[in-house]
């Protein structure tokens, strides 16, 4: 039987990049944006799509319902969010921590609220939080983002310590500097591998993590970023 898959912010980028792998994989797919773009996406990969917006919780359940109501089962699921609000750190607003606890932190906790007891039902299923390379290596340029993904790598490893006994599995993808954006030269030099990556790696290594392949590894943090991290 093909496994099913959720998949967020899939309509370009980290997102659309891990929607192909999966479907070149033999997924069925569920896949969310905010954008309009995800309904041909989702056409063109015999799947189905719900516009919506991670922050929402309404939108999370819908898209979860949607999924269980068409292919009655949920195998697996990849968080992508976009990215939350820059800046020098005492002049970013409540209002921008709190969007981004809403982005990065609580989309998860959400979407794992919806889907555990599906997975629990079907013997199993595993989860894969698209983070950031700075999450243990705070980086002034993405203070938020630094700060919330810190947390975001506590809550996996608790989620993983709570349900690993059920075979659910919960796993962070630590990206670095993608070829999704624009990346400076300044940047490239102070990455090991002297490139960006490319989102094609970033979705390999995501569909590993959610294959029987990687069926014994749980609540880690999986680095993408070509050695820019320095911690061991």
């Amino acid at each position: 039987m093909q496994k099913v898959a959720i998949v967020t912010a899939a309509s370009q980028g980290m997102g659309e990049a891990c929607a192909r792998k999966l479907a070149q994989e033999g997924y069925q797919l569920a896949l969310m944006s905010r954008s309009v773009k995800i309904n041909d996406l989702a056409s063109e990969l015999n799947g189905i799509s719900v516009c919506g917006d991670v922050t929402n919780p309404e939108d999370l359940s819908k898209l979860v319902d949607i999924t269980l109501g068409k292919y009655g089962k949920i195998d697996a699921v990849i968080n992508n969010t976009g990215h939350p609000a820059k800046g020098p750190l005492l002049e970013l607003s409540s209002e921008d921590w709190h969007s981004a606890l809403d982005l990065i932190l609580l989309n998860v906790a959400n979407m794992a609220k919806l889907v555990t007891p599906i997975m629990k039902k079907n013997d199993g299923g595993s989860i894969v939080n698209i983070s950031t390379f700075a999450a243990f290596e705070p980086n002034k340029a993405f203070p938020i983002s630094s700060v919330l993904r810190a947390a975001l790598g506590s809550y996996t490893k608790l989620f993983a310590d709570e349900y690993a006994k059920d075979n659910i599995r919960m796993n962070n993808l630590l990206p670095g500097f993608i070829d999704s954006y624009d990346v400076s030269d300044d940047t490239l030099k102070n990455i090991p591998m002297g490139r960006s990556g490319k989102v094609e790696e970033v979705a390999v290594t995501a569909a590993f993590l959610l294959s029987e392949g990687a069926g014994y590894i749980t609540g880690q943090n999986i680095r993408v970023d070509g050695g820019i991290t320095r911690s061991v």
